[in-house]
C-alpha cells in the first residue's frame, strides 16, 4: 500500500492557513507533517489506510450534526453487501471512545458519551455561529462536529492520536469541503502567540500536563483578545489552594499530575491573566458515561473504580468528578 498522502490530504488546508496570513504555521506544519508520515511513519497506518478505503461510496450524504450521535444519512439505503463493508471498515478503526457516531444507520456505541459532555456544556457557551474554533485534544473529532452543528465558521482540533485522525477522515471523507480539520499534532506544536481564535476548548486535557498553568498560557495564546475559553478537567473537593497529586496512577492512568478544587483552578486562571472565569457545571463521571462497549472493549471506568466502595479509584483517590469553566482574554 501507498505511504499515507499526507500533502493531498492536507494540502487545502495548508493553503487556508497561508491565505489566512497564517504562512509561518502552515511552514511549520509541513514540517511536522513530514516527520510524522515520511519519517517516522505509525506501524499501523496501513491497517488504518486499508480501513478507510474499505468504506462504501455513497452519493447525496447528508450530515445531522445537532443529534447525540453524529449522524451520516443517505437517500438511498445501503445494500447488504455495502452494509458489510461498512461495518468491517468501521471495526477496522477500533477502538472508538468518542462519540456517538450513526453510519447510515450502523451505531457507534462509542466508550465515552462525549454528547452528555456537549449537553451539560453547550448552554454556557457563546453563541458559535461564524466562530473560528481551536479544539484541543480533539480526539476523534465528535465535538468538533457538533460545534459545525451550532453553525461554527471554521473548526480545527488537534490530537496526536494517529488513529483520531483515521476516524475522524471517516466521516469527513463522506461530507467533502466542510470547514473541520484535524491535526495529529500537539498543544506544544502550535506556534506561540497565534490570537487567532475566537473560542478555544481545551477538555480533559489539563490533568495530562505536568505544567498546568503553562497550559492556561498556551490557551490564551490561541485567542483573540475578547476570545472565549472553554476548560474541563478532573477536579477535587477542598479549599483554594489545595490540588491533589497523585503518587503513581489515577484510575489507572500513568499521565495525571494536578487536579486541583475549582476555587484553585478559578485562582490559576486569574493568575494567567484570563477574566470573569467561572464554574458553569461539575459532574462526577459515572460508568453510564464511561464504560466498555462493544466497538471499545478495553478496560474502562469500571475497572479503575474501588469495587468496594466505587466512589473511589482502584488507588484510594476520590473517584473522578469533572468540572467545566468558561473564561475570556482581556
Amino acid at each position: 500500500m501507498a505511504d499515507f498522502d499526507w500533502k493531498t490530504r492536507f494540502g487545502p488546508f495548508l493553503d487556508q492557513l497561508t491565505a489566512d496570513g497564517l504562512d509561518a504555521w502552515a511552514q511549520t506544519l509541513r514540517q511536522q507533517l513530514a516527520r510524522r508520515f515520511d519519517d517516522t511513519p505509525h506501524g499501523d497506518l496501513d491497517r488504518w489506510q486499508a480501513a478507510l478505503a474499505r468504506l462504501p461510496e455513497m452519493a447525496g450524504v447528508e450530515a445531522h450534526l445537532d443529534r447525540s450521535a453524529v449522524t451520516l444519512a443517505s437517500p438511498h439505503a445501503l445494500t447488504p453487501e455495502q452494509q458489510e463493508h461498512l461495518r468491517n471498515a468501521l471495526r477496522g478503526l477500533m477502538p472508538w471512545r468518542k462519540g456517538p457516531f450513526d453510519f447510515f444507520g450502523t451505531r457507534i456505541d462509542t466508550e465515552w458519551r462525549s454528547d452528555w459532555k456537549w449537553d451539560r456544556v453547550s448552554p454556557y457557551l457563546s453563541d458559535l455561529s461564524g466562530r473560528r474554533i481551536l479544539d484541543v485534544g480533539c480526539g476523534s473529532g465528535y465535538h468538533c462536529w457538533r460545534m459545525l452543528g451550532e453553525g461554527a465558521g471554521r473548526v480545527i482540533g488537534i490530537d496526536p492520536g494517529l488513529l483520531f485522525l483515521f476516524q475522524f477522515l471517516s466521516v469527513k471523507d463522506y461530507l467533502g469541503d466542510v470547514p473541520v480539520d484535524l491535526l495529529p499534532v500537539r498543544m506544544e506544536d502550535l506556534p506561540a502567540g497565534l490570537e487567532t481564535f475566537d473560542t478555544t476548548f481545551s477538555m480533559g486535557v489539563l490533568y495530562h500536563r505536568r505544567s498546568p498553568l503553562d497550559h492556561l498560557l498556551e490557551l490564551k495564546g490561541t485567542l483573540r483578545r475578547g476570545g472565549e475559553l472553554v476548560l474541563e478537567t478532573l477536579v477535587v473537593e477542598g479549599p483554594e489552594g489545595y490540588s491533589l497529586m497523585p503518587e503513581d496512577r489515577y484510575g489507572q492512568m500513568r499521565n495525571v499530575w494536578f487536579l486541583p478544587t475549582c476555587d484553585t483552578l478559578l485562582r490559576w486562571l486569574d493568575r494567567t491573566g484570563y477574566r470573569n472565569a467561572r464554574v458553569v457545571d461539575v459532574t462526577a463521571t459515572t460508568t453510564g458515561e464511561q464504560r466498555s462497549t462493544d466497538w471499545m472493549r478495553f478496560n474502562s471506568l469500571q475497572d479503575f473504580l474501588d469495587p468496594a466502595d466505587p466512589s473511589k479509584t482502584v488507588e484510594g483517590y476520590p473517584g473522578p468528578v469533572r468540572a467545566t469553566f468558561i473564561a475570556e482574554k482581556p
